[in-house]
């Protein structure tokens, strides 16, 4: 925990800002949430707000707006480029995920759209099936941008959080037992993760067990 506040301590601001805008805004419009969630790097915002880094209030606001843009430009890729983005072979591990959740996306619509928000694959695939399955614009803006503000404050105030809690500790108990508390944090992080993973995978059981009883 030490080695990741200093080394975010050691960047400029403004390339705090930059750098966290820009990943939320690319995992949802060009798939880059395949390999860096976006989640991550709101956390990260929030832990350099919560040393005084950067400000907390602009940090969410730039990460909210960064997921609601990129789920726009998401949103019209799909519409464009939809089929034949599918048919790309970097998607064909996911071809059974990507039949789910375009069921899912048929049968939920909006709620599709502001569900998909807080999973990590949904995020960054759910705008572009929205925008090929031409759902209108502005029912999937409604829906985006709901999810977008609540997703954007919570993972941005969590990393807040999380990092006030840790400077608290290393004042009061000394640097080691604050590194033993982050380590207790990080390992049921982890846990929280894989737990989430299982309630993903239950959740699109149930999405294929609804759609193969349509």
């Amino acid at each position: 925990m030490d080695s990741l506040l200093h080394r975010i301590l050691g960047i400029a601001p403004v390339w705090v800002y930059l750098v966290v805008t820009l990943l939320v805004f690319a995992e949802d419009a060009i798939f880059i949430g395949f390999v860096v969630p976006g989640e991550t790097a709101a956390v990260i915002g929030g832990v350099a707000a919560s040393q005084g880094h950067v400000q907390l209030w602009a940090m969410i606001v730039l990460v909210v707006a960064a997921a609601i843009v990129g789920d726009s430009v998401g949103f019209e890729v799909g519409k464009h480029f939809g089929t034949r983005l599918l048919q790309a072979s970097m998607l064909d591990s996911h071809r059974g995920r990507l039949d789910r959740a375009q069921a899912f996306l048929a049968r939920r619509g909006g709620w599709a759209v502001f569900l998909g928000r807080f999973t990590a694959f949904f995020r960054a695939v759910m705008p572009a099936l929205a925008g090929t399955s031409r759902m209108p614009y502005r029912r999937f803006l409604a829906f985006n941008a709901v999810g977008g503000v609540v997703w954007g404050i919570t993972f941005v105030v969590l990393g807040f959080v999380a990092g006030q809690s840790y400077e608290a500790v290393a004042k009061t108990v000394g640097r080691s037992m604050a590194i033993a508390v982050a380590v207790i944090v990080v390992v049921a992080l982890i846990v929280w993760r894989l737990r989430e993973r299982r309630r993903d995978k239950a959740v699109e059981a149930e999405y294929e067990t609804a759609t193969d009883a349509d």
